[in-house]
């Protein structure tokens, strides 16, 4: 404990969490905020629905990462100087979603959106970078937690804070709040050391571009690794995708389903990244990928027990707290094995690409979940999930120990 407590409490460590908190802020203002004051403001579903297409910058980031690994602005370096542009410009565009009016005027609102999916986006780039470079590989998996930590309270802010400080204030000004919560961003990036990169930078725009890519698919199993990351959360994300459903059909109410969850689910999460990152620091990133894999596995079968002893409160909260433990390792694990895998020179781009693979089984795993249930039913369907994790371990297997 006094090794953890030694490697937690570093500058390093604390940028990256307060980092995380930046990343993680503004996501929800342009989901779980933006649909609540549209849906109090009158604004048609279908409009509701559409306004989903902001967020397509989270999965295209990788196309213009390569500037922010060409080029350096006059001021604080390469990773400071693009973070302290990005998160003005993102302060700026939250402050400016708050003025709209949705209703009113529903195209100035999407734009004001996509300014500010875009800088988050951008931002992310930038923060990902950064703490592949600042920090040693073996503090990576510690790093990698406290920044999944801070973006999860990031999000829990301006998710569940931004709705319950709607009940007392208007929407518009709830994103003015928001905007100076930006301000810790802005803080941490003035504080920060600018990070040193031996292996140099890319000398022209189409290095930048190409070399990322070239230096990647160079690496012996390279389609492998990229097969892993496809797979090694595939399972956890079909059963995440349906949990919600599943709850509901045994009769937990919703009231309920929200207690536990917030008391349960995120602190459990929350843990588990803590303990993630503890167990990395003696482990490395490897091992610990195998242990949390099988743990995120075996956890998904609490679900199908669930499924079993019907609406059980307890039976509710052991799964979810299995789960999201579990699951709060095996993510802080994923998100330092990525990191490690880039090549310094070109971090900004092939992290941007790697974990927009991320994101991909979340999509496409989670489009079939419907049908499997009604296929299998509620039990044999988490069964499956949990099996869903073999492939991925399987993989890890080929691919050897590339980041310890």
């Amino acid at each position: 404990m006094r090794d953890f407590l030694k490697a937690a409490l570093t500058p390093q460590m604390l940028v990256s969490f307060l980092m995380g908190f930046a990343c993680g802020l503004p996501l929800l203002l342009t989901i779980t905020l933006l649909q609540a004051r549209m849906q109090e403001a009158g604004v048609d579903l279908k409009v509701i629905g559409l306004f989903s297409l902001v967020g397509l910058p989270y999965t295209l980031k990788f196309l213009w990462a390569p500037v922010m690994d060409r080029y350096t602005p006059p001021f604080l370096g390469r990773r400071r100087g693009w973070l302290l542009v990005f998160q003005i410009l993102l302060m700026v565009a939250i402050a400016a979603l708050g003025f709209v009016e949705p209703r009113a005027d529903p195209a100035l609102c999407a734009l004001c959106a996509f300014f500010v999916t875009f800088f988050s986006a951008s931002q992310d780039i930038v923060v990902d970078a950064y703490r592949r470079e600042d920090l040693s590989n073996r503090e990576l998996g510690l790093g990698s937690s406290l920044y999944v930590n801070g973006y999860r309270v990031g999000m829990l802010v301006a998710g569940s804070g931004g709705l319950i400080l709607a009940d007392h204030i208007s929407f518009g000004n709830v994103y003015l709040v928001m905007a100076g919560l930006m301000l810790v961003g802005i803080l941490t990036t003035l504080w920060a050391r600018e990070p040193e990169v031996a292996e140099g930078t890319p000398t022209s725009f189409r290095e930048a571009v190409i070399g990322p890519f070239l230096e990647y698919f160079s690496r012996p199993g390279a389609l492998l690794l990229l097969l892993f990351i496809l797979f090694y959360k595939i399972g956890d994300q079909m059963a995440t995708t349906m949990t919600m459903p599943f709850y509901l059909e045994l009769g937990f109410t919703k009231t309920e389903i929200g207690t536990v969850v917030k008391l349960f689910g995120f602190w459990a999460t929350i843990s588990g990244g803590l303990v993630g990152g503890f167990l990395m620091l003696r482990l490395g990133i490897y091992r610990s990928l195998w242990i949390f894999g099988i743990l995120q596995g075996i956890s998904t079968t609490g679900f199908a027990i669930l499924a079993h002893l019907g609406p059980s409160l307890p039976g509710l909260a052991g799964a979810v707290a299995a789960e999201n433990f579990s699951g709060g390792m095996g993510t802080a694990a994923y998100v330092a094995f990525m990191a490690a895998l880039t090549n310094r020179r070109f971090t900004a781009t092939q992290y941007a690409l790697l974990s927009s693979l991320m994101g991909i089984p979340r999509v496409l795993a989670a489009a079939p979940t419907g049908y499997a249930v009604e296929l299998l039913g509620w039990s044999p369907f988490f069964i499956f999930c949990a099996l869903a994790a073999i492939p991925g371990l399987l993989l890890l297997w080929k691919v050897g120990p590339q980041t310890d």
